[in-house]
Parts: C-alpha cells; sequence; structure tokens
C-alpha cells in the first residue's frame, strides 16, 4: 500500500478561506496527504482585503505545537504566517526540539492586498532564528530584500544573487519566486549548495491569486516527502499550481484578489 504522510501548517487563519491554514488544507488534501493544523493568528479577512489581525499567544501556539508532535508522526511541516517575533521565537523553539524531516519556511510579510502580516521587527528573529532550521525557504522579491535588507532584485541575475546571500544564512536550499519581475514569464531559481535550476511557467493574467504564495509553500510541503528531491517537488508543485491559477475562473468567489481553485483536478 502507498504510505500515506501527515504534512503540518503553522499559520494563520483566512477567513475568506482562499489563503493561511485553509488554502493549506485544501493543497494538502488535493495532493493527497493527511494534513495538520497550528493556527499562529486569526483574521477578519475577504477578497478585497485584511479588516483585522488577532495573534494567538506565543504560549497557546507551543501548546498546539506540542499536542500536535506528541500524537502525530509528522513528516514534513509547513510555517507562514507568523505574525510578531514572540511567536516566531515559540515556534522556532519547538521546531528545534522535534526536528520535523521536512521543514518549508514561506516568508509571509505581506498580504497580496498590500496588508502588513508581519511586524517589521519580527524580520530580524525570522532570519535569525528559522532560516536556518528551514529545509526550503521560498521568498518573493520583497521578502528577500527585506530579509537581506537589500534592494528589491530586479532581474534574474540579482534573484540568483540575493538566493545565494540567504543560503549563506544558514537556509538548505532557497526557492526564489520572480513573480515580480517586468518579464513575460514567471521565472523563479532554486539555489542549493549542489547549484542552481531555473523553473519558468507561463504568466497567467488573471485576479484569481489570492493565496498563491501560501499554497505553492504548501504544495511543496506536501510533495516533498513524496519526490526524490527538491528539483522534481518544485517542478510538480509549480505545474500543479499553474493549473490552480488556469482553471480559478471558474469559481465565482469575492468581488476582489480571489482564490485559486485548489480542487481544479477534482470538481
Amino acid at each position: 500500500m502507498k504510505k500515506l504522510y501527515n504534512v503540518l501548517t503553522i499559520a494563520g487563519s483566512d477567513s475568506s478561506g482562499g489563503a493561511g491554514i485553509q488554502a493549506d488544507l485544501k493543497t494538502f488534501s488535493t495532493l493527497g496527504v493527511y494534513g495538520a493544523s497550528v493556527i499562529t493568528a486569526l483574521t477578519a479577512q475577504n477578497t478585497q482585503g485584511v479588516q483585522g489581525v488577532f495573534p494567538v499567544t506565543p504560549e497557546f501556539v507551543t501548546a498546539q505545537c506540542d499536542s500536535v508532535f506528541s500524537d502525530l508522526r509528522i513528516d514534513s511541516v509547513k510555517c507562514g504566517m507568523l505574525a510578531n517575533a514572540a511567536v516566531i521565537e515559540a515556534v522556532a523553539a519547538r521546531l528545534a526540539h522535534y526536528r520535523p524531516p521536512v521543514f518549508v519556511l514561506d516568508t509571509v510579510m505581506v498580504a497580496k492586498g498590500g496588508d502588513v502580516l508581519l511586524a517589521p521587527e519580527a524580520v530580524c528573529a525570522l532570519r535569525e532564528l528559522l532560516l536556518p532550521l528551514a529545509d526550503i525557504v521560498t521568498p518573493n522579491l520583497p521578502e528577500a530584500a527585506a530579509l537581506l535588507g537589500a534592494d528589491i532584485a530586479t532581474d534574474e541575475a540579482a534573484m540568483r544573487e540575493q538566493g545565494r546571500a540567504l543560503l549563506a544564512l544558514g537556509a538548505k536550499a532557497v526557492l526564489m519566486k520572480g513573480g515580480h519581475l517586468k518579464t513575460e514569464d514567471s521565472p523563479d531559481w532554486l539555489i542549493t549548495p549542489d547549484g542552481e535550476n531555473r523553473f519558468t511557467a507561463l504568466r497567467i493574467k488573471t485576479r484569481h491569486t489570492h493565496g498563491t504564495g501560501c499554497t505553492l509553500s504548501a504544495a511543496l510541503a506536501a510533495l516533498r516527502p513524496q519526490r526524490p528531491d527538491w528539483k522534481t517537488t518544485v517542478q510538480d508543485a509549480k505545474d500543479w499550481l499553474t493549473q490552480a491559477l488556469m482553471q480559478a475562473e471558474r469559481l465565482t468567489v469575492g468581488r476582489g484578489i480571489g482564490p485559486l481553485h485548489h480542487f481544479h483536478q477534482w470538481w
């Protein structure tokens, strides 16, 4: 029988269902793994923006982590929205204690509509405490620049340079996401100690991009236990994500930046 994997998401809740915990659990389900969750913040949110954020206390984040890890075999972990430095410290402590086989760090800082989801003073904690634990970190270009205290990359050469700089800070692999580049395609670069690989996908013109970063990192966490290496994992995750974007117009959810179609394979 095929082994069934258990994957944990540590992230914020999105009341509209398109990003965060909700998007992660949908992704886990459609990609064939069992999903568990640790909620770091509650958001009042829809396709038009974030109306409110209510962080969970670090003590309760710790309690959730202990509940999951003490009972479930966790094969992979994805971290998303962590809200503030105190929550980052709590999550880092539990991950360092339990040492899951795979840890995907999605450096969530700003929502698609521009709302801030990570306190500016928490960027240092993210860089110093979680980055060295990550098997792969998945920043977009503004996030990479914030982590490095650098200008936002404007071409692929700068993307690769910043990816190498993040690797030097302790991450085992870096997936630099190039969606912010002003190019016809949407290039990503996988940077590892063994080399650099370019991935590209058609830039899809759609308003349904809410939760794209959350969904990609969740797909990486779901697929890595099922794939032999990061290169294969990234390619398969991007192929699936492209289809979820291409078929998102089938959904009629909200009046703003809509979600992608996580269940396009099944509905």
